[in-house]
């Protein structure tokens, strides 16, 4: 008779204690960066902890544009642009006719979100026509800010260095096409007052040839405020280029990376925040050139791109830089050498990663339909607070409870390993949970605890099929240390199939649906992972060390698995064959 064969099977049975230190190095190591990282718990939602709460309200003038289509896109966008800062679980939502309410739970750096939240203005790209550097060093302001000197090699704007205008800052008067923008907005106008020149050190002159009386007054309008324009003051910035049209030149003010305010005259707008199709901050990894912006542009916006980056790379500086203008403020204001095409461009400076970030959120969500004004800002308590969420501790409890009781009941010794299994389960969500919430902004809401109670119920299921399958086994006659090695390649089967259902139903309840539901399917999906890591790293081989315990071998009456009380047949015993004696046969 041919010995029988030693597979996998036979290996991965001699070696359980692998997995098992696996997961407990694993486990060790996780806690130990929740330690590290100072963030013991996870964080709560703003229906479980409170936060701030930011009453947007439409600007007046706009009556025609305020209607149930735009107030939903313009919460759809500051939604992405609030939680492009990370995972960080805000609610936006309309109220009335006019009104936005903007939800952002404690925990998250709520100021930075407000500031995402209240520049709601539309964007635009603009041709620069000449910059000065006004008032004293700017107080500390989150808005990005990068400009410098190009270099243009391959179609993408690179600015690096400084925001500060080298040189003279006299707009170039050659015929160029951008030249005609000039002419159109600023026609036959003299240079600033020579208090402004000698101020900045530079002269700015923005002139052309012949103008109509109307440019002509336009012209000297704009430019003696110009020359007055004080940057410094915060209540002048918040009034310079207040309902500016896209069609006609206006004035900006604009950081430099040195913290100091800057002035602008600005052409007409050239190209619009909805013509980029997406922005992204990318660390610069091959020429070491630190944190960038990529643009792509839509295909009507590519050629505009394109168009007036051509002709603003024909003219001297300042004028061949393009200002990207938001709620009237020059959040950068790239150089530009020649002419972007293809449809993609990137900025870079000396940028951080945050200051990319918000650069890059700008661009990506800054058009919005309608412009709005911060009607009130409010510290809100819990929606549901402590009492709440106490309560649906307590019926987590309860229902963990139930279940563990079942087990004890029905599987007896078993359960030891089901209830093991549950703990080691429930340490790994509630470590990566914490770890979440520094590293993505992950807050805890009531539907996410809710999610963690059902994945009791999810996790339990998984053991219960193991066990039965164990005792499938048994029935049939065979001792436990081969019925668990049979029984597990079945209840794998069905153990992935039944978690894969889980996980692809959790996944599309996430992509679907918005707001508190997500937290539901994410922590819905993030636990049913987790289920399967339990089972196979720790629920199998801790069931594997036991089989060899005398405890649960014998079949004790409180192992869960004595045969009697399954009913299991006698163990087949085949007896040796006895050949009859064959009489000789006579020749």
């Amino acid at each position: 008779m041919a010995a029988p064969k030693k597979g996998r099977s036979g290996s991965a049975q001699s070696k359980p204690w692998r997995s098992l230190a696996l997961i407990l190095i694993a486990i060790v190591a996780l806690t130990g960066g929740m330690f590290a990282s100072g963030h013991t718990a996870p964080r709560l939602g703003i229906d479980l902890a409170g936060g701030t709460s930011i009453t947007l309200k439409a600007k007046s003038g706009q009556e025609s544009a305020i209607n149930k289509t735009n107030l939903d896109t313009a919460v759809e966008i500051m939604e992405r642009r609030v939680n492009g800062l990370g995972v960080s679980e805000a609610e936006v939502q309309t109220q009335g006719d006019r009104n936005i309410i903007v939800n952002i739970p404690k925990g998250t750096n709520s100021q930075q979100a407000r500031e995402q939240v209240g520049t709601t203005a539309k964007l635009y790209f603009r041709p620069v026509l000449a910059t000065e550097v006004t008032g004293s060093p700017a107080t500390a302001d989150p808005s990005p800010s990068a400009s410098g000197s190009p270099s243009k090699d391959s179609g993408t704007a690179t600015p690096s260095g400084s925001a500060t205008p080298s040189g003279s800052s006299t707009p170039s008067s050659s015929a160029t096409s951008q030249g005609r923008a000039v002419t159109d907005a600023l026609k036959d106008s003299p240079s600033p007052s020579d208090s402004a020149s000698a101020s900045a050190g530079e002269s700015a002159s923005p002139g052309a040839s012949s103008s109509a009386n109307d440019g002509s007054d336009a012209a000297s309008k704009l430019q003696a405020q110009y020359a007055t324009l004080n940057c410094a003051d915060k209540a002048v910035r918040a009034r310079t280029g207040d309902r500016a049209k896209p069609t006609e030149p206006t004035l900006a003010c604009g950081k430099d990376s040195r913290g100091q305010w800057q002035k602008y005259i600005l052409g007409a707008a050239e190209v619009a925040g909805t013509d980029v199709k997406k922005a992204q901050a990318v660390y610069d990894t091959q020429g070491a050139g630190g944190w960038k912006v990529t643009m792509n542009f839509t295909s009507a916006g590519s050629k505009k791109f394109a168009d007036i980056t051509g002709k603003l790379a024909q003219n001297q500086s300042p004028q061949n830089q393009f200002a990207i203008v938001l709620d009237g403020e020059v959040v950068s204001d790239p150089y530009v050498q020649q002419a972007l095409t293809g449809g993609n461009a990137e900025i870079s400076g000396s940028f951080d990663q945050t200051e990319a970030k918000n650069l890059a959120n700008v661009l990506s969500y800054g058009a919005l339909p309608l412009s709005f004004e911060e009607q009130s800002v409010t510290t809100v308590t819990a929606a549901l607070g402590g009492e709440q969420l106490h309560a649906g501790l307590i019926a987590g409890a309860i229902g963990l409870a139930l279940v563990v009781l079942y087990l004890v009941v029905y599987y007896r010794g078993l359960s030891l390993i089901a209830i093991a299994s549950l703990l080691v389960s429930a340490i790994l969500t509630y470590v990566v949970m914490s770890l979440l919430g520094p590293t993505i902004g992950f807050a805890l809401n009531l539907p996410a605890v809710c999610g963690a109670i059902v994945a009791i119920g999810i996790t339990a299921d998984s053991f219960i099929v193991f066990f039965e399958r164990i005792r499938d086994e048994i029935r049939e006659g065979r001792s436990l240390r081969p019925s668990v090695e049979r029984a597990w390649p079945r209840a794998r089967r069905t153990i992935l199939v039944s978690d894969f259902v889980s996980f692809l139903a959790a996944a599309v309840l996430f992509v679907v649906t918005v707001g508190k539901v997500q937290g539901f399917a994410f922590t819905l999906g993030l636990t049913t992972v987790f289920d399967v890591v339990v089972v196979f790293l720790f629920t199998k081989p801790l069931m594997t060390i036991l089989a060899r315990r005398k405890f649960f071998a014998d079949g004790h009456s409180w192992s869960g698995l004595d045969p009697k009380r399954l009913g299991a047949k006698p163990p087949l015993r085949r007896a040796r064959r006895v050949s009859a004696p064959v009489d000789p046969k006579e020749a």
